[in-house]
């Protein structure tokens, strides 16, 4: 929020439009953060290719799931599967109630039923924890950020705003510090949410161990995670959040543009979040 605050007044400080203009382009940032917030689960499932799993077809995922929605007081998620090999898994929803849960079959052949399980705790715990509304309040804000950055940018580059009432230097060097601040605020405010991010993964976590009452599951599970090389080839940056490890090449083995895809971690280290795992 403060970084937002601070992108507005140096976008008043270069424009000059006062907050009439501020206001204008966070209630776009927004509008269009709130629409993709109602509509997120169909669109991360589409972009995934999740298909329904069917009861008689993944009678142990959905058994899985009913106990631990049992244990955890929550609605059971619709469930989804992603015909992909590498073993991953992510949950959507904007609350409890409209939650969906899509695996992997390569996390279904390769996880015995208590790391299953230990994954499926992990993702009912971003629906337990509300986790879709979090990353959609840091999306608003990026958003506002870039919106306010961009329009800021382009008036000055096309001669709007201020720049021809601000002859004095004091007035110069103000605008030039307002300008590289709306260049890399972006940069800052994308980091920000990325933090955000791996919090919620890590917390995500150690709510999965409260559910499943058992560490070693987790861990065990983490392990495997972190020693399998397929990655997930419906993933993409903009569901990467969503997927239980990074769905993209973090190695040169694993796939091309991996040091770029490292750029954009949403993710901490798996080894971190194991060892974490281990001191419990």
């Amino acid at each position: 929020m403060l970084v937002v605050i601070a992108v507005g007044l140096a976008f008043n400080t270069l424009i000059g439009y006062g907050p009439v203009g501020v206001v204008f382009a966070v209630v776009i940032a927004a509008g269009l953060a709130i629409g993709s917030y109602w509509k997120s689960d169909e669109i991360a499932l589409r972009m995934s290719r999740a298909q329904p799993a069917s009861i008689e077809e993944y009678p142990r995922l959905h058994n899985i799931v009913e106990g631990l929605c049992i244990a955890a007081g929550l609605p059971k998620p619709r469930l989804y599967i992603v015909q992909d090999e590498a073993p991953n898994a992510f949950a959507t929803g904007r609350d409890p109630k409209h939650a969906a849960v899509a695996v992997t079959t390569g996390l279904l052949q390769k996880m015995n039923r208590i790391e299953l399980e230990a994954v499926l705790a992990h993702e009912l715990s971003h629906v337990q924890n509300y986790d879709i509304l979090v990353s959609t309040l840091a999306v608003t804000m990026v958003g506002a950020v870039a919106l306010l950055s961009d329009i800021g940018i382009r008036s000055m580059w096309f001669g709007g705003g201020r720049r021809s009432r601000d002859d004095n230097g004091a007035g110069s060097i103000l605008m030039v510090l307002a300008l590289v601040f709306l260049v890399l605020a972006p940069i800052v405010a994308k980091v920000m949410q990325l933090a955000v991010s791996r919090r919620r993964e890590s917390l995500a976590d150690f709510s999965a161990v409260e559910m499943t009452r058992y560490p070693p599951g987790m861990v065990s599970a983490l392990e495997k995670l972190r020693d399998d090389r397929t990655v997930v080839a419906s993933g993409s940056r903009a569901t990467a959040h969503l997927w239980i490890e990074q769905p993209m090449a973090q190695t040169k083995e694993e796939g091309p543009f991996a040091r770029l895809n490292h750029l954009f971690d949403t993710h901490p280290p798996l080894e971190e979040r194991i060892a974490a795992l281990r001191e419990l």
